[in-house]
């Protein structure tokens, strides 16, 4: 039997809810008088760990009161997220024979555990890799690392799906080829940020293309 590896993402590659998070941080953000523009997600949160992220919001503030607002907006992002819905052709790749597949994320696990399950994906994947349970998230190679060592996988038989900067760079620093889903950032980006394919979702001909390249054919169909 085949044991071709497929690594996932789960914000913005497995549902496309990017922008749910932008609206849970403005939402969160604003009572304490903090505004926070598009780009401004895009380029200095998106993909990265809660604690990074608050540690560049509230510099001055203690680890309690960081925890707290990340938290918050954790809560309002899943009141958010209740309506996810997969990446078109998620559930035809998931279908293919001869794959151990895995997640790998910074959400915290509740936020994980809430999508996966309306996602109707609570129990098919044989790892979920959460990066605030790991001494380091996301750029960080180690969360794709733990990955592949739980699933007893070789980076070199698997493939990564991305769709921020961050994750892209954890992915290329475990020696994963990566595919990157222009949910939120175009080709271009994702292409500079390091991924090998740029892809609009899992219908994308790239994709297939893309897995011949790495693997020397495609998983079979289910």
């Amino acid at each position: 039997m085949r044991h071709d590896t497929l690594l996932f993402d789960l914000d913005g590659t497995l549902a496309d809810t990017d922008s749910l998070h932008f609206e849970a941080f403005v939402r969160t953000l604003a009572p304490m008088g903090i505004g926070i523009a598009r780009a401004d997600y895009v380029a200095r949160i998106l993909g990265r760990a809660n604690a990074a992220i608050m540690r560049d919001l509230f510099p001055g503030a203690g680890e309690a009161e960081r925890a707290r607002v990340a938290e918050e907006k954790e809560a309002c992002f899943r009141a958010l997220a209740t309506g996810s819905m997969r990446v078109a052709g998620l559930g035809a790749l998931l279908a293919r024979n001869g794959l151990r597949t895995a997640v790998v994320t910074n959400a915290p696990r509740a936020n994980a555990e809430q999508m996966l399950a309306g996602l109707g994906l609570a129990s098919r994947f044989d790892v979920v890799v959460i990066g605030d349970e790991l001494a380091r998230g996301k750029p960080d190679p180690l969360p794709y690392a733990t990955a592949l060592a739980r699933l007893g996988a070789d980076a070199a038989r698997a493939v990564a799906f991305e769709d921020s900067r961050s994750g892209i760079a954890a992915a290329h620093a475990a020696g994963i080829f990566t595919f990157g889903l222009s949910t939120t950032l175009d080709a271009p980006a994702l292409r500079a940020a390091g991924a090998d394919v740029a892809i609009a979702d899992f219908a994308d001909a790239a994709l297939m293309e893309g897995l011949r390249a790495r693997f020397g054919s495609s998983p079979a169909p289910g």
